[in-house]
């Protein structure tokens, strides 16, 4: 099992945008330098609490202070682009990156900017297969390029000059391309049976509860076994909330008190899933009450925290709740209050727990 760090990220809009991308950045670097495999960045053109707008733009900063990590858009949202655009960003940053590159793609999730790119009332999930049937499409193919979707037309024929240079598109420096993962939240994911569907990995979100997680997994079989394809859990990421710290009682003084980041993180997604009516990703049993879920209820089942002994045995019953090992375990980056704590606590999880984690995973896949 891989580990890897997700990033929406979430900070306190009070900051400067400058602070928060110096931190997102000092984060990604101690990722690497830890041995994660992956970071996963989001991006959010209309948000002052999500200060990524392009995050393979924020990645390519990265490029040369880091060795190894992989670089995982999270995600790209292909309805706000124009496909032809995305193939050569894509196919840009690949070559730059030598291959580190994971394209996470997704319909989007932040009204403001359906808004803002005027898809309010669009098929999002529709747009997004086309996008990148299109985007395939253009990297398996050289021009002159004709190549008709549902909402998008690419076409470069009559301009195309060979002596000189001018039609061909850029192909990634992986090859055929580089994978293709998209991100689920909502319980019976429709995109987990997406990824399925079409042979893609996927990301189980950090702030939704552990059975919507599990049901991820029932989703890409039943699409898995539509295509006719195996399902593989090497290409299930699950991200989930952890904070590893010397003692338990170091992470429940920490979790009490007043304004931490976790404490801060899930207020936000409280407000947020009540703004929009999708309180049910935080309820382990639907016929729960709105008012039942309460920030302390959220805090209480959806962060794993403790000791790394504790962390542990809270992950080993994660992997077994979910039926066994999947590919990547993601920890959700929480802004840095202190800085020292979540620093120590991703050296903890990346040297103390997860040599231990892997393991537990290995014999279970033995027996």
């Amino acid at each position: 099992m891989d580990l890897g760090l997700f990033m929406q990220p979430l900070h306190n809009p009070e900051r400067s945008i400058t602070d928060m991308l110096a931190e997102d950045r000092q984060a990604a670097i101690l990722a690497d330098k830890l041995g994660y495999a992956e970071v996963w960045v989001g991006e959010h053109y209309s948000s002052s609490i999500e200060p990524i707008v392009n995050p393979l733009q924020f990645f390519a900063s990265l490029i040369d202070v880091t060795a190894n990590i992989k670089f995982a858009t999270g995600v790209l949202a292909l309805p706000q682009h124009h496909p032809a655009k995305i193939a050569g960003d894509v196919a840009q940053f690949d070559h730059l990156s030598r291959g580190r590159l994971i394209m996470g793609i997704g319909p989007g999730g932040l009204a403001s900017d359906f808004e803002l790119f005027g898809i309010m009332d669009k098929n999002r999930a529709d747009m997004l297969v086309d996008s990148i049937d299109i985007i395939h499409r253009i990297w398996a193919s050289d021009a002159p390029y004709d190549i008709k979707g549902k909402y998008w037309h690419v076409k470069i024929e009559e301009t195309v000059v060979p002596k000189l240079g001018f039609g061909p598109m850029a192909k990634p420096y992986q090859k055929p391309y580089p994978e293709v993962a998209i991100s689920a939240m909502t319980p019976n994911s429709g995109s987990a049976r997406q990824a399925g569907l079409h042979g893609w990995g996927f990301a189980s979100a950090n702030f939704i509860q552990d059975c919507w997680v599990k049901s991820h997994w029932e989703q890409y079989v039943i699409g898995s076994e539509q295509a006719g394809r195996k399902p593989d859990r090497k290409k299930w990421r699950v991200a989930r909330s952890i904070l590893v710290t010397g003692t338990d009682a170091e992470a429940a003084e920490y979790l009490a008190s007043e304004g931490n980041a976790y404490r801060w993180y899930y207020d936000f997604v409280l407000d947020d899933m009540r703004t929009y009516d999708i309180l049910p990703v935080l309820k382990r049993d639907p016929s729960m009450s709105d008012a039942e879920v309460t920030l302390k209820y959220c805090m209480d089942t959806m962060i794993i925290a403790g000791s790394p002994a504790s962390v542990l045995d809270q992950l080993v019953a994660l992997v077994d709740y979910l039926g066994g090992p999947f590919g990547t375990l993601l920890q959700g980056f929480k802004e840095w209050d202190k800085p020292a704590l979540q620093q120590n606590s991703m050296r903890l999880l990346a040297q103390d727990v997860m040599p231990k984690l892997r393991d537990y995973c290995a014999s279970k896949a033995a027996a």
